[in-house]
């Protein structure tokens, strides 16, 4: 039997070189690559050990420990907690925001490029406690921030100016939080964001090339697979993407093929809530509390198309970006998704 020709790298110094290639790994959504850097793979107990930059604020200067003492505009809703009579949730509009309220824009031209004015909302969604983020919520708290959630993203969603309505939360100074005191936000703005553009036109190339949804495929693979599974109940699964962007990446999903967050039904809502608390209790016990950053991507407010998939990311702050990324776009991982999800089903 003749054998085929093997095309093999001419660099002078490979001989020498005796750790195992890199994997590049592709996203089934984005067609991105990403490079699972396994000749200079980390344990996992190297993360837990990494210098963070301590981030602390007493709560006499917290802006959000005495909301109204600090000139906190009024709330727009207040949630009390799940067994007491006291609030557990503040939702106010952001003092400094991104996005302000006013007529709706239209694109502008200077020259060889476009503009337009950054109309929308932006809000705080505050919880009580200085010092207890949400990876240490109960199943019943977690799914009453996810409640805020849903019901401010309903009440905004019509706005005629809104294109897209980003719910995120910043947790730790590397993830780029400004204040301590455990919050998420939600913004509204008049175009749709360039990431989930990106990941609508690969759900709907998968949708045309194979007549399903892409992230139900995804999903169905790693419940099979399970090795990269990080927690799952009946209604919703956490894990690590096979082509995860950084270490320790976790993605949540409703098990049930579901286009639009604001239309989750109680039941699934609260399914949701015990798996996203199950894996950032994992993340806060496995890498000793590392910053991370979570947000939701669902489909934009003013399109009906049914063949996305929302879900929820959480992207620790493992490492930081070099030439390789800045230069080609490709993320590196120095941990595989399937040892990192082994390390964090023990929390």
């Amino acid at each position: 039997m003749k054998k085929k020709n093997v095309l093999k790298s001419n660099y002078p110094y490979l001989p020498q070189l005796k750790e195992k290639p890199s994997e590049l790994r592709q996203d089934m959504v984005s067609q991105d690559w990403v490079v699972i850097a396994t000749g200079r793979a980390r344990r996992p107990h190297f993360f837990k050990s990494q210098t963070r930059t301590k981030f602390s604020l007493p709560k006499s200067k917290c802006p959000f420990d005495n909301l109204k003492q600090a000139g906190n505009p009024e709330p727009i809703a207040i949630y009390k907690a799940p067994h007491g009579q006291n609030w557990f949730i503040q939702v106010l509009p952001n003092k400094f925001p991104a996005f302000s309220y006013g007529v709706c824009p239209v694109v502008k031209k200077s020259g060889p490029y476009s503009w337009l004015e950054g109309v929308g909302f932006h809000e705080v969604i505050v919880t009580k406690d200085h010092d207890r983020q949400i990876a240490k919520f109960s199943d019943e708290e977690m799914n009453l921030v996810l409640r805020a959630y849903q019901e401010r993203y309903l009440a905004l969603k019509n706005d005629p100016c809104t294109e897209y309505v980003l719910i995120f939360h910043n947790h730790g100074f590397e993830a780029g939080a400004s204040i301590p005191h455990p919050h998420s936000q939600l913004v509204g703005m008049p175009v749709a964001p360039p990431d989930v553009v990106n990941s609508l036109r690969g759900s709907q190339r998968y949708l045309k090339q194979h007549k399903a949804c892409v992230h139900c495929a995804m999903i169905k693979w790693e419940l099979k697979f399970k090795k990269r599974i990080v927690a799952e109940n009946d209604t919703a699964v956490a894990f690590c993407p096979f082509a995860s962007r950084r270490a320790f990446e976790i993605r949540v999903f409703p098990k049930n093929h579901s286009s639009h967050f604001e239309l989750i039904s109680e039941k699934e809502r609260l399914g949701f809530a015990q798996v996203l608390r199950k894996a950032l209790k994992s993340l806060f016990g496995g890498l000793n509390d590392p910053a991370y950053n979570f947000f939701i991507h669902t489909t934009p407010t003013k399109q009906k198309d049914r063949h996305y998939h929302w879900h929820l990311e959480i992207l620790p702050v493992t490492s930081t970006w070099g030439g390789v990324e800045f230069g080609t776009g490709i993320e590196i991982s120095t941990i595989t998704p399937e040892e990192a999800a082994k390390y964090l089903r023990k929390f």
